[in-house]
């Protein structure tokens, strides 16, 4: 959604129509696509904002029929029946007429259309009434409509079964309601225009909504505005601008929280939200294609371009060679509807749709369908610790003064901050909450509030004591740097004393020795105010006295260490990307056997440039105390240096590396931006989960791969023999309808291969995409088979006499045999670099698929069937010939894999 609602604001004049899908407004009926028009629709939409920003908040709450303490359960189910879910229109699902269109309109479907329609031109439009035949028209028909039926069906049911799964890790937001002050969860599709939502670091901004109240609350509108830097907002309207997105006031849909806090009001959702007017009627320019698009379309070409090359050869020789040239313009159409891979379509759909199920049930839910073959081709996976190698279940170890011993007022100051944040609650804070044994918060009242953020990594919170003369008690908790930072004293035997070098350094000494423990370890600092104002900002984190730390624990998982031997023995290098200090996070690296020779802290990255970088990226296991601009930094350099990178992360300080990398994995207890940001979602935090989602990308690429290599090297192999008879013959080698039906019944035999197996070792090693590679597997192993189609024409000719035009349906009728069952065994000799049958047997399905299409073509010369293809019976002496050839066939092209696997390995 992000990327889609930044082009609609900042790229409107590159927007394209989308009529057919979307209801249509007025001005675009009147205008088309026009950019005028569609900047009159953006300033009616932002006319419609800026009103509403500066109305007095009570019109509005009369306007929608709330209140401060948000909509009551009933009412909010009224306005939902008046304003429709909180849904833009482009991800209401395509009805069945137009996603069976779309199923349809593939390169190989439409050329395969062309192709009959060329056909029907040829035979009903140029030959004798006597022989014009439908028969081809039905056979590619029947190609099209396999294609395209198999795909719609696997298409709808994948779509079932994905909106089922997206359905598990669907965002909340925080609502209010008068009979809930505290807040309840909602889904975003249930809000509704009067709503009253709370606001947090790390959430989604679910509506278009004005500010009710908002302390420290920065914005990301990247997806909107282009801007990088986030962006400030408050409860005061800006006065004199004539942009919405510029208003303080006013946040919008698919805007994110990076800091601070707030409640907002609703005022417009869905089809109404700025956001949902413009989508409305326009969408923005496509996606770029992932690694999986621009494979497969590589592969596409490839296959294409052969065909095109081939098939006019084919024309001309036959042509030349027996004068026909109507005969061998249909002959060529035939072997052009061969060399189109019209189920390449249907195999992927079939194979993807199949995996995301399968992973459904390890409990890998898959958001985008071309993430799983990026995630079969992982090269790198970067993590962060906490939660992947660690327990996520923080234990508060210790609660210590800076001496080292223990202390109540520590854990009391760090409560009150824990307590009194409104922000993101993390690990941390519920650790300390769940260890107070009293409740110092019934003693304190709290003042303000400064929020967490990624840059200062610390937060505070300013408290008043109930009883106490008015002062004010600012108390910081943060990292220890970042806390010591803006320390003037700490705290030694009751007495604040200045810090300097000296002390400074100790303070690091005795730290270091708890990270070394493994123990995170968080600073507490205080300052006394005097309580003369209300409101406080970063600049009074200043001249604060250290008092001490709380220091945690994150025991490191018993299945990390496994989980991680088995990622970096299937090819994938590991690198942890963490905010921690370095010293525990090597003490858990170590622990789960993840050695850290080279690491490097954030300042270091910001001192390299781009190559410095890339070097310390392949070199490096461990990146600690990183900003998300590093981790985001990371993962481009390494994708620019070839890697396919995958980035696990489920915090807000995670979501640009998400984006950034080829596949962006979340889990879904993730934060909203994390889990929108992310291609798949993991419902168990856990790298043996991910292990299990990468070997199921990687079985589902090797089946499509299969088809592509079958595909290629069959075709290739038909189309040398059928130039060789073409140039000798005095007859064609098979008539275009035998050749029509023979493509049918093999198109038939693949239907299986998305639920076949795939070898062990094929599973190991990262899977890519590789046309140049295919090409030439395809000019290896295609001439394989006109060996012993040569050897067939040589039989047919010599042994059975078939060598005048009146005996050509027996040469015909044994060459199709001959054909169809060469084509049907390069399924099982190319699935595997294995024996086949012995060492490597296909699965059930595949094996009953291409039994059945061998029996039903070896059966048709002796059924009724055979005269309208003009086949005939052949005789019984004919049947060992044909098994010598298939066994020799067989034979040869496992000797020749053998070469191939020595020399180009086994994809």
């Amino acid at each position: 959604m992000l990327h889609v609602f930044k082009a609609l604001f900042t790229r409107a004049a590159q927007l394209r129509h989308f009529g057919r899908h979307f209801r249509r407004d007025p001005i675009l009926e009147q205008g088309g696509t026009d950019p005028g028009a569609l900047a009159e629709l953006a300033r009616r939409s932002g006319a419609r904002s800026l009103k509403r920003a500066y109305a007095p908040i009570e019109d509005l709450y009369v306007e929608l029929g709330t209140g401060p303490q948000g909509l009551s359960a009933a009412a909010a189910e009224a306005a939902r029946q008046v304003h429709g879910p909180n849904q833009v229109d482009h991800e209401r699902p395509l009805s069945w007429p137009a996603h069976l269109w779309l199923s349809f309109r593939n390169p190989f479907n439409l050329l395969l259309t062309a192709l009959a329609a060329l056909s029907w031109v040829t035979d009903v439009r140029l030959a004798e009434p006597e022989e014009r035949s439908w028969a081809a028209v039905i056979i590619i028909g029947s190609m099209v409509a396999i294609a395209t039926v198999l795909r719609f069906v696997q298409e709808r049911r994948s779509n079932r079964a994905a909106e089922s799964l997206r359905a598990m890790v669907q965002n909340t937001a925080t609502v209010w309601r008068p009979d809930a002050p505290g807040g309840i969860e909602l889904p975003l599709h249930e809000l509704v225009p009067g709503d009253v939502v709370a606001l947090s670091a790390g959430d989604m901004v679910p509506a278009d909504c004005r500010l009710l109240s908002a302390k420290d609350l920065f914005v990301a509108q990247a997806a909107l505005t282009g801007e990088s830097l986030p962006v400030e907002k408050s409860t005061r309207p800006t006065v004199g601008l004539d942009n919405p997105l510029e208003l303080e006031n006013m946040v919008f849909m698919g805007t994110n929280v990076v800091s601070g806090s707030a409640l907002a009001l609703v005022l417009a959702t869905g089809p109404q939200s700025n956001f949902g007017q413009l989508a409305g009627t326009i969408t923005a320019s496509s996606r770029a294609p992932t690694q999986f698009q621009r494979g497969i379309n590589r592969v596409s070409w490839v296959l294409i371009r052969f065909m095109l090359v081939m098939a006019p050869l084919v024309l001309i020789i036959n042509g030349v060679t027996k004068g026909d040239w109507l005969e061998a313009l249909l002959f060529a159409l035939a072997v052009a509807v061969g060399l189109t891979p019209e189920m390449l379509p249907m195999i992927v759909t079939s194979t993807l749709a199949k995996g995301a199920i399968a992973m459904s049930r390890k409990k890998v839910v898959v958001k985008r369908l071309d993430a799983i073959q990026n995630l079969g081709a992982m090269t790198v996976l970067c993590t962060d610790k906490t939660g992947t190698l660690t327990q996520d279940r923080i234990v508060l170890e210790r609660h210590i003064d800076v001496a080292g011993a223990h202390c109540e007022q520590v854990l009391h100051y760090a409560y009150l901050n824990s307590h009194y944040q409104t922000g993101l609650k993390n690990l941390l804070d519920v650790a300390v909450l769940e260890h107070a044994e009293l409740d110092p918060a019934a003693t304190y009242r709290k003042i303000d509030e400064i929020p967490f953020d990624f840059s200062r990594r610390r937060m505070s919170v300013v408290v008043s004591p109930r009883d106490g003369d008015g002062s004010h008690e600012l108390i910081c908790k943060g990292a220890l740097e970042e806390v010591l930072a803006v320390c003037s004293h700490w705290r030694r035997d009751g007495q604040d004393t200045p810090l300097d070098a000296a002390s400074r350094a100790d303070i690091r000494r005795s730290t270091g020795r708890l990270n070394a423990d493994g123990l995170r370890v968080i600073a507490v600092a205080i300052r006394r105010l005097d309580g003369a104002r209300d409101v406080y900002s970063v600049n009074d984190e200043r001249d604060l006295v250290l008092v001490g730390y709380v220091a945690f624990l994150d025991p490191p998982k018993d299945s990390a260490a496994p989980a991680l031997c088995a990622l970096m023995r299937a090819g994938i290098s590991v690198k942890v990307l963490t905010g921690d200090v370095e010293a525990v996070a090597r003490k858990v690296c170590h622990e789960v056997g993840l050695e850290v020779e080279h690491w490097y802290l954030g300042p270091d990255l910001d001192r390299m440039d781009d190559q410095e970088l890339g070097n310390a990226a392949s070199r490096a296991t461990l990146f600690a105390r990183l900003t998300p601009a590093h981790k985001e930094r990371l993962v481009r350099v390494l994708r620019a240096q070839g890697a396919v990178v995958g980035f696990m992360g489920d915090g807000i300080n995670d979501a640009p590396a998400l984006r950034a990398a080829d596949v962006g994995i979340s889990v879904h207890s993730a934060v909203d931006i994390s889990k929108e940001a992310a291609d798949i979602i993991l419902l168990e935090k856990s790298l043996t989960v991910l292990e299990d989602g990468v070997i199921e990308g990687r079985r589902i690429f090797c089946n499509m791969l299969k088809y592509l290599k079958m595909t290629a090297s069959s075709n290739f192999g038909n189309v040398f023999s059928v130039l060789v008879a073409s140039a000798f013959l005095p007859f064609l080698p098979m008539l275009p309808i035998q050749l029509l039906l023979q493509n049918l019944l093999y198109d038939f035999s693949q239907t299986a291969i998305p639920f076949d197996r795939v070898d062990a070792e094929q599973l190991q090693v990262p899977q890519h995409w590789d046309p140049e590679g295919l090409g030439r597997f395809m000019v290896f192993f295609g001439p394989i088979s006109s060996i012993f189609d040569i050897l067939t024409f040589a039989l047919m000719w010599y042994v059975f006499q078939a060598n005048t035009p009146e005996h050509q349906t027996l040469f015909q009728s044994g060459w199709f045999i001959e054909g169809l069952l060469s084509q049907t065994l390069i399924v099982h000799l190319i699935r595997t670099r294995h024996v086949p049958f012995l060492q490597s047997r296909a699965a059930p399905a595949l094996l009953w698929m291409t039994l059945l299409i061998m029996a039903v073509g070896v059966a048709l010369p002796f059924t009724p069937l055979a005269s309208y293809f003009d086949m005939q019976p052949l005789p019984w002496t004919y049947f060992p010939f044909l098994l010598a050839i298939l066994l020799g066939y067989a034979g040869l092209t496992q000797a020749l894999k053998n070469v191939w696997v020595r020399r180009y390995g086994w994809q």
